[in-house]
């Protein structure tokens, strides 16, 4: 491991309206607003799917195409220090595309993602969903029960609703960090740029005692969102032999968007 990786290269300070700052066409400098829970000198997997996700919309954008799903591969620790991201298309088609972006850090190669985009065709006829709506924003508490360390979490704003348990919990969050100072982002990026929290609202066990990483994410959107909430309608699954699932039906306040999955790797603190 390079030693340059050993302490955090968070810029910006803690007054960062961005969870990145552009260094060159691919290269990207972490804020504080990246830090994760599980080290103080590594990015949450969240914002870093935010920028793949980012970089995904910005790569031979078309339109009427829309991001239908993203799945990232997690190879490794995502250190504080500069990230780049290259994209390249797989597949192009007049209505479908396939996508891939690499996300490396230090020169190692760290999130491996691959992205459907598909046309936008009327289907209004047809429309309809058999997902559970969430309850509404205006009647969710305010909530301080994702406790978790680090400077992701810290700027976020949380809401769940009073029947959460452990491995189940309904929330609404939304963080006032936008994902490349000065650089608009999409509606599905800045929504995907929280996608990975889910992992941490409804947690079955505690934190102090087990580690339980996903070591990818798979999202599938049949829509585009709008707003600045995510609702995460969280269940959390763990086996007896170190596996677990975390399943997730998303929400913007119109209803339901899409669904993801994270496996995850389960141990005790002393076992990893």
């Amino acid at each position: 491991m390079s030693t340059d990786l050993v302490q955090p290269m968070f810029v910006g300070g803690p007054q960062a309206s961005s969870y990145y700052e552009r260094i060159d066409a691919t290269t990207f400098a972490p804020t504080i607003h990246t830090q994760g829970a599980w080290r103080d000198n590594e990015q949450h997997m969240a914002p870093v799917g935010g920028l793949i996700a980012h970089c995904l919309e910005r790569h031979e954008p078309r339109d009427g195409m829309h991001l239908a799903r993203v799945s990232y591969d997690i190879l490794g620790i995502m250190y504080a220090a500069p990230t780049s991201v290259e994209v390249r298309t797989l597949r192009a088609g007049k209505s479908i595309e396939l996508l891939e972006a690499v996300l490396t850090i230090g020169g190692r190669p760290l999130v491996n993602a691959r992205a459907w985009r598909l046309a936008e065709f009327d289907s209004s006829e047809v429309e309809g969903n058999e997902l559970e709506p969430m309850p509404a924003l205006s009647e969710t508490p305010e909530s301080h029960a994702v406790d978790w360390p680090g400077g992701y979490i810290a700027g976020m704003e949380f809401r769940q609703a009073p029947d959460r348990r452990p491995g189940r919990a309904r929330t609404w969050l939304r963080s006032p960090y936008t994902i490349v100072a000065g650089e608009a982002s999409t509606p599905t990026a800045h929504f995907l740029r929280l996608a990975d929290t889910a992992n941490g609202v409804a947690v079955r066990v505690s934190a102090g005692e087990w580690a339980f990483p996903n070591v990818d994410l798979t999202a599938h959107l049949h829509r585009a969102p709008v707003g600045e909430w995510v609702g995460m309608d969280t269940h959390v699954t763990i086996s007896g032999r170190g596996h677990g699932l975390t399943s997730t039906v998303l929400h913007d306040v119109q209803g339901p968007v899409g669904t993801i999955e994270q496996i995850l790797t389960v141990r005790r603190l002393d076992q990893r």
